[in-house]
């Protein structure tokens, strides 16, 4: 059972630390840090633009892939991965 519990509290550590940083980059980035932001262009539009638009949607999608191979790491980890 005490197995359990430190795999479920490294579980959520993961969620809280990914999460947070996907906050960061979509209301950090997207709303709050915009004006500096949009002094910087990339491909012809303004970066506080293209984050708002389209960089939480690409921070979303790698913080999948390292929420998978962190997840995939911990179930060998505590022996609970598919065989």
């Amino acid at each position: 059972m005490e197995h359990l519990k430190k795999y479920w509290k490294r579980n959520l550590l993961y969620l809280f630390v990914l999460l947070l940083i996907w906050f960061s980059i979509s209301f950090g980035c997207g709303i709050l840090f915009v004006n500096e932001l949009n002094a910087i262009k990339l491909g012809g539009f303004k970066l506080g633009f293209w984050f708002a638009q389209q960089g939480a949607i690409y921070g979303f999608i790698v913080i999948i892939f390292i929420y998978t191979f962190l997840m995939n790491r911990l179930d060998k980890k505590f022996d609970l991965d598919e065989k």
